[in-house]
């Protein structure tokens, strides 16, 4: 395989308003709206908002709203790449959400921290420092 593994991820989420403050509040950015293409009767058209997508090696994804999944109780993490997985790690309570794993070292791969957002999803952060 001559490309990442990943292109792109969404973390359903129950309530948008709260979901989109959360990400935006701990990572200290600003999602954009993706407009859908047309609904469909075979497939309903979730909300999405995306994050920054830059011109970095790695994926880009989007929090995800759509009628019949809910969020939380998933089996797959997410892991978002940070200068210091600490910062974003300290922002997690104050917009709702709740650490479940602090920083901790592994090895020389550098470092990680696990939260829970607002909606029961597990994310993890990664840094090398």
């Amino acid at each position: 395989m001559d490309r990442n593994a990943v292109c792109w991820f969404e973390i359903y989420v129950d309530d948008m308003p709260r979901a989109k403050a959360f990400y935006e509040s701990v990572f200290n950015l600003k999602l954009t709206r993706l407009d859908t293409p047309e609904q469909s009767k075979d497939f309903p058209q979730p909300e999405m908002w995306a994050f920054p997508m830059g011109d970095r090696p790695g994926s880009s994804g989007a929090i995800c709203k759509m009628a019949g999944v809910s969020a939380g109780g998933n089996s797959t993490l997410v892991y978002f790449d940070c200068d210091d997985c600490s910062v974003e790690e300290s922002r997690v309570g104050s917009a709702g959400g709740k650490v479940v794993v602090s920083k901790m070292a592994i090895g020389e791969s550098g470092f990680i921290s696990i939260a829970q957002d607002t909606e029961g999803n597990s994310i993890g952060f990664h840094s090398m420092k």
